[in-house]
């Protein structure tokens, strides 16, 4: 007998609309990278010191951990679609508003929102993309979400050299009488327009459509985004989402409790997210322009490598999309684990030869090249494994009942963690970078024993059938 999973096909209507609930994603890293370009020329602009350059850089985190926190009571209430066209307005308003500023407090603010609104659209696409993707794409359909974000952070730091480039530096006028800086934040507005007339063609979630008993609905959606033919195959589909779906009427966080405070999937995806951030990436992504800068490459150079970066980024997790569904989510993890490790560690070795101070620090040769090297390596590690895996692992691995809570906690937890790596940097910088750079090798190795250890694999495997 030909079962309904047997059947089921990725039709070109779910590759778009998952490529459309990605823009999200797309919105997320162009958001939080494109301060990367105007960390300098705010700093120089408001005189700020390490900790609150520091802190305006990574208060976008703060916001985004809110955003990620109510996203899920908020997508259950009103469905997927309308919590996304909320996000896309957010980040609308927010990269105006941090265009505009008049001091770093005001800047301070609408990068919170701006977090909000990128909180939320990290929640809602990877948890969209599950629900709506066959079994056997899942993982390359969610992996999108991944793919999304390192094209935002690509599009974010090209836009920020283009932008220094033509003006002559990031602190210099540009249009209006603007300065570059600002003219990066303003154009933002652009993704988060496209994203949010994007969403208006988007069917909402079948699972979402049943747990409302719109089930007519649920079985258009289904019948476009399986390409199940047979009516008998379709109310099969709606009842197996309906049975799993029994408790999720109005999820809560006391349905998280287990024996040890939370069940034990939700510390699994809790520490998936930690582990993604303690290792270190966003420094590279937010602070790599004035890294390169102060070991002694040019500002423009500076620019560059920052770009080469994010291109090796965008290359490596379309690796990672055609591996996750064949290798699975579990060894691509413990490789990534295993190479950031040993890169991160040669990264500390290299600024141990470092010689200088702050501003004045600077990295003789060779030592500066090998550091690049393993900066790139260190990329291709993370965009082959913790960059698209815990993604696609947040948007499946949580049973039907509890997964938008369960992932909007796990989100929150991410954003909290990137937080505090990002808000530390500069402080742990002027200690050493050999310290910085030693303590995420050592997450890297600590994640390893995690995956190892504590994550399940999750290919091939139904929604409705994701154990607790």
């Amino acid at each position: 007998m030909v079962t309904g999973i047997e059947q089921q096909h990725a039709t070109s209507r779910v590759v778009l609309i998952s490529l459309a609930a990605a823009m999200g994603g797309f919105l997320f890293g162009f958001d939080t990278a494109v301060i990367n370009g105007a960390v300098d020329a705010v700093r120089g602009s408001f005189a700020l010191d390490a900790t609150r350059i520091g802190f305006a850089v990574s208060i976008a985190l703060l916001g985004s951990a809110l955003g990620a926190w109510y996203a899920g009571p908020l997508a259950d209430r009103w469905g997927r679609v309308r919590t996304m066209q909320i996000a896309a307005t957010v980040l609308a308003v927010s990269a105006v508003g941090s265009g505009l500023v008049v001091g770093v407090w005001d800047l301070m603010l609408w990068r919170l929102v701006g977090g909000i609104g990128v909180g939320v659209a990290s929640v809602i696409a990877p948890a969209y993309i599950a629900e709506v993707s066959p079994a056997h794409v899942r993982g390359r359909l969610g992996s999108l979400q991944q793919l999304a974000i390192v094209l935002g952070i690509f599009m974010a730091l090209l836009s920020d050299a283009w932008l220094a480039g033509i003006a002559g530096g990031a602190a210099k006028p540009l249009w209006l009488g603007l300065e570059a800086w600002r003219w990066m934040f303003l154009v933002a507005t652009v993704p988060a327009l496209v994203y949010g007339a994007l969403v208006f063609g988007m069917p909402e979630s079948p699972r979402h459509l049943v747990a409302k008993g719109r089930l007519d609905e649920a079985r258009g959606v289904l019948r476009q985004v399986l390409g199940l033919n047979s009516q008998a195959l379709i109310d099969q589909k709606v009842d197996d989402i309906a049975h799993s779906l029994r408790s999720e009427y109005q999820p809560r966080l006391r349905d998280l409790r287990g024996p040890r405070g939370l069940l034990p999937v939700v510390w699994v995806g809790i520490l998936l997210s930690v582990f993604q951030q303690a290792v270190g990436i966003n420094v590279i992504f937010y602070y790599s322009s004035t890294l390169w800068h102060s070991v002694g490459f040019s500002e423009a150079d500076a620019f560059t490598i920052t770009v080469v970066t994010s291109v090796v980024n965008v290359l490596v997790t379309l690796l990672a999309i055609a591996l996750v569904d064949k290798v699975g989510r579990k060894p691509l993890l413990a490789i990534g684990s295993a190479g950031m490790t040993v890169t991160l560690a040669l990264m500390a070795l290299c600024f141990s030869k470092a010689t200088g101070t702050g501003a004045a620090l600077s990295l003789p040769e060779p030592w500066n090249m090998v550091a690049l090297v393993a900066a790139n390596a260190y990329v291709i590690f993370f965009g082959l494994s913790w960059g698209p895996m815990v993604w696609v692992l947040l948007g499946e691995m949580f049973p039907n009942r509890i997964r938008a809570i369960a992932l909007a906690v796990a989100a929150s937890a991410q954003w909290l963690a990137n937080f505090a790596i990002t808000s530390s940097f500069p402080a742990l910088a002027e200690i050493g970078l050999t310290f910085a750079y030693g303590l995420y090798a050592t997450f890297a190795l600590l994640s390893l024993g995690f995956v190892l250890y504590a994550v399940r694999e999750t290919k091939g495997v139904e929604l409705e059938d994701m154990p607790g």
